[in-house]
């Protein structure tokens, strides 16, 4: 038995043709396209997030170092 989130395939088709009858035809290629926009700018958020974290770790890094270059320099 094959399913998706806990769905099966039949209940799915029933799923899609009430979309379908909600909707209509036409609509359903712009709420596909804004959906997908929509994922598309939250994949960039996260990106965006990611590479801030990660800037900020290397900084941090970076600082330690120093730290550890100043007290080295001590001895």
């Amino acid at each position: 038995m094959n399913t998706f989130l806990f769905i099966s395939g039949g209940e799915i088709f029933i799923v899609m043709i009430v979309v379908l009858l909600l909707f209509g035809a036409n609509k359903i290629p712009e709420i596909a396209r804004g959906l997908g926009k929509g994922m598309n700018e939250f994949k960039k958020a996260t990106d965006d997030i990611k590479k801030e974290i990660n800037n900020s770790a290397d900084d941090v890094a970076d600082d330690f170092k120093e730290i550890k270059d100043t007290f080295k320099d001590i001895k």
